[in-house]
């Protein structure tokens, strides 16, 4: 697990870079997400409804129901689904856990941190799904073929 990422927005970014890779139209489960993803089925579920009331992705229902994008994967950038998930919080307080902790009142590693935090909100905030789809068709047919 990273240290800024949750378990949880690591979970929401891959199921939605499956569903960037799954054939357009095509509706994919919660089962098939998880067993390609080799995550726990009841975990992914719940982000899954979570993507779906932040407007990520549609949910269908009935015989060849389940999830697809919501949105073109050029618009949904990796800040929205972050914060999305864990919040918009999620990039603020002191690493160390001060309260009060700021620019002002510097615990001993706010600059490195607020330096750290800086970068990550910008990487995340220039990187969408459709940049990532190539990279991540590498990774996931590693996963299914269990090479890592």
């Amino acid at each position: 697990m990273s240290l800024l990422l949750s378990k949880k927005s690591e979970y929401a970014i891959q199921s939605l870079l499956y569903l960037t890779l799954t054939k357009k139209g095509l509706a994919v489960t919660a089962a098939d997400i998880a067993d390609h993803l080799q995550i726990p089925k009841e975990f992914v579920s719940k982000i899954l409804q979570e993507l779906t009331n932040s407007g990520f992705i549609e949910s269908r229902k009935g015989k060849g129901g389940g999830f697809l994008l919501g949105k073109n994967p050029k618009e949904i950038y990796l800040i929205d689904v972050v914060k999305a998930i864990q919040g918009n919080d999620v990039f603020e307080g002191c690493v160390l856990g001060f309260p009060g902790c700021s620019d002002e009142y510097p615990c001993a590693v706010h600059s490195s941190w607020i330096k750290l935090l800086n970068d990550t909100k910008k990487m995340l905030g220039s990187r969408n799904l459709h940049q990532l789809a190539h990279k991540t068709v590498v990774k996931f047919d590693a996963i299914r073929n269990k090479l890592i």
